[in-house]
């Protein structure tokens, strides 16, 4: 049976992050009901949510069009747990002192379930100490907290006070109810981003890799219960929390990495995108400008993939990647059979929402026997999708 959620959005800046977690959610084993203040109708409109939800958005105490008279009582009851995101200053100050004026402050004080508030506002809202003590009474009063990151504000300050990742409230969602964890007591490894080959000590080829679909497997292998190995290239990305993070640089240092943790994986993701050649000489000096050309003879890095798919073991399922430009079916089934693997994700460069540095990715899905095209989706839904076809290779074997 799903569970019931009810989202109440407050009115910040941060609104629009509400729309990302009621799509999160909505695939998952949840059924999601928002309420919006006012003031966040100013930053979201209510029919963004009532398309992701499939259900009527509520806004007001008092409107005459809503075939049930006291839909926040309704809504309370209807609730496995209420969800404040954004939560201001404003509704958590609201919340703590039964001040009940709008939808969702009447709902949330009429819930007698679980209750979750995700903070979002300006550092020196977050800190002052009005708000420091209305938290902490929050806190007595038994709500759970998603506290706010550190980062770049909207007011153009920096300081604590900007959302937490919407995964990471979608996690916390997941272990207040205990769901399923698929992955629970499996070793997960996942290589992410770039690798770089010096040149010289100032230059270097790499590629475009940003390393966002590498975290984004890490992220949801992590909310599946599984532990986590997240070998990762240099990228822009912050570590991730409760993951076992291993920087590396070169596609020398991803196969060192790798191939001494391989024995106690269960499932080996290879998302990141490996230097296949590397200069066989690397100055010691900064290669000085002259009117001679320069010239570089290179050689072959070690395929971690093809390494990986030599010494896999019976309970080991490996997924691989091909990034390709032409011919993507046809290349990428050569892959997936010359490496070993057990799957492949193939995506191609041109195609619109599946290049480097998106969110979003276009893939093909390949199994020994199966081809599946998949429609452009984010790479937080396409990791869930890789994890859970692994799941499958692995019950069939």
């Amino acid at each position: 049976m799903k569970k019931h959620v009810v989202i109440g959005v407050s009115g910040g800046i941060a609104a629009y992050k509400a729309c990302d977690l009621v799509s999160k959610l909505s695939k998952k084993d949840y059924e999601i009901k928002v309420v919006m203040t006012k003031h966040a109708q100013e930053f979201v409109k209510p029919i963004n949510f009532e398309s992701l939800s499939k259900h009527k958005c509520e806004v007001s105490l008092f409107d005459e069009t809503n075939e049930d008279p006291i839909a926040h009582i309704t809504l309370a009851k209807w609730a496995d747990i209420m969800v404040l995101v954004p939560a201001t200053a404003n509704i958590i100050a609201k919340v703590v002192h039964g001040i009940a004026d709008d939808i969702v402050s009447t709902t949330f004080l009429a819930c007698h379930t679980k209750k979750l508030i995700c903070p979002a506002m300006n550092v020196h809202m977050y800190e002052n100490e009005v708000t420091q003590r209305n938290i902490k009474l929050a806190k007595e009063l038994g709500y759970k907290f998603v506290e706010p990151v550190v980062g770049h504000l909207a007011c153009n300050d920096t300081g604590k006070g900007k959302l937490a990742d919407v995964q990471d409230i979608v996690a916390v969602i997941d272990h207040e109810f205990e769901m399923e964890q698929t992955l629970k007591g499996k070793n997960v490894l996942v290589s992410a981003g770039p690798t770089q080959e010096a040149l010289d000590p100032v230059r270097f080829l790499s590629n475009h890799s940003s390393g966002k679909q590498g975290y984004a497997i890490a992220k949801a292998a992590k909310a599946l219960g599984a532990n986590v190995t997240l070998v990762a290239g240099p990228t822009a990305l912050e570590d991730l929390k409760d993951i076992n993070m291993v920087h590396v640089t070169s596609a020398q240092d991803m196969f060192d990495a790798i191939t001494s943790r391989l024995d106690n994986q269960n499932y080996i993701i290879m998302a990141a995108a490996v230097a296949d050649y590397r200069p066989e000489m690397v100055a010691d000096q900064k290669i000085k400008k002259s009117d001679e050309e320069v010239t570089f003879h290179f050689v072959k890095n070690p395929d971690i993939l093809a390494y990986i798919g030599q010494h896999k073991k019976e309970n080991q399922v490996i997924c691989g990647f091909a990034m390709e430009t032409q011919n993507l079916e046809e290349n990428a089934r050569k892959k997936l059979e010359s490496k070993n693997c057990d799957m492949l994700i193939a995506n191609n460069l041109f195609t619109r929402g599946a290049g480097f540095q998106t969110d979003t990715n276009v893939v093909t899905l390949l199994r020994k026997n199966e081809t599946k095209h998949l429609p452009k989706c984010s790479k937080e839904e396409l990791g869930y999708k890789i994890l859970e076809t692994m799941k499958e290779i692995e019950m069939e074997k």
